[in-house]
């Protein structure tokens, strides 16, 4: 995986698409048969895929969302903020089988809990016309649901000449020791798993030892470690970043965040250290306040 021509510089970000419905200032997180109140709320896009393109776009780097959108209320009302992005939504199929999907995300001390509801496939009609546009140069896959239902992507992106990256996000039923995930991920270069899914999918503990047993799958890897900031291996090469210290918000969609920062990097320098920094600085803008986005949007 190296630096891409300009011709061919845009980001295909492939997943679904969530209303995100944010509440932050919580005093304590819910439990059955109470109710809470939160000081705030947000609701705006969300999901891997929008978020990571919507950053890459800040960035300058092209960037298009391959994703299904209902045509339910909720989902048309994702329809202002995604046209603000900057992003390439030529790809983006709408269909009533596709929405609702909402996300509820509670916030509470930094620590986060979600409640979130998919529908219909994730395998936009508009997958094979995507794939071949003629400036794209990566697929980038936001979650491994997504993967699973169309494992036949990567060969279809290879074919076309893309490098793909996937962020596996966690699944309860899908990311876990002895699945079927590393088979199904066969050809991906770059894997930006956080460290709880390390852990799920290698069994092992320690960074260092999640790390070098992924890196026996794919020839880059980042493992992103939050507050401890995040550690790379490509090659012969490790290199390891602190976090920045700022004031934390909300981290919704800081992996995705820092997914954007260290693509438009990596795909422009092929450096390592570099590509870790600017994965570490868009992670560090995103929990800053409420939502995954860059704030330029709700602007």
């Amino acid at each position: 995986m190296t630096g891409t021509p300009t011709a061919r510089s845009k980001v295909l970000c492939l997943g679904r698409t969530y209303c995100d419905i944010i509440f932050t200032g919580l005093h304590e997180m819910p439990t059955l048969g109470r109710e809470r109140f939160a000081d705030n709320v947000t609701i705006a896009a969300g999901g891997g895929a929008y978020i990571t393109a919507a950053h890459l776009a800040s960035l300058g780097r092209p960037a298009a969302l391959l994703t299904r959108l209902g045509s339910d209320p909720l989902s048309q009302s994702l329809n202002p903020e995604l046209e603000a992005s900057g992003i390439d939504l030529s790809f983006v199929e709408r269909s009533p089988d596709a929405g609702p999907q909402p996300t509820v995300a509670l916030v509470r001390h930094g620590e986060r809990a979600f409640v979130s509801r998919r529908a219909g496939g994730s395998r936009p009609a508009t997958l094979d016309q995507a794939l071949s546009a003629p400036d794209v140069a990566h697929l980038h896959i936001a979650e491994f649901a997504t993967l699973k239902d169309s494992p036949e992507v990567i060969a279809l992106a290879r074919r076309f000449g893309l490098t793909i990256s996937l962020d596996p996000s966690w699944d309860d039923e899908l990311i876990r020791r002895g699945s079927d995930f590393f088979e199904i991920c066969a050809g991906i270069d770059l894997l930006l798993p956080n460290v709880e899914e390390g852990k799920a999918l290698t069994g092992e503990s320690a960074d260092e030892a999640i790390l070098g047993s992924l890196r026996e799958r794919f020839p880059l890897v980042v493992l992103k470690r939050g507050e401890h900031g995040a550690v790379a291996s490509y090659g012969s090469t490790s290199v390891s970043a602190e976090a920045l210290r700022v004031n934390v918000v909300d981290t919704t969609g800081a992996g995705d965040a820092f997914n954007a920062g260290f693509l438009h990097s990596w795909l422009s320098t092929s450096d390592l250290e570099r590509s870790l920094a600017a994965g570490i600085e868009a992670g560090g803008l995103s929990v800053q306040s409420a939502g995954g986005v860059p704030p330029r949007i709700f602007l």
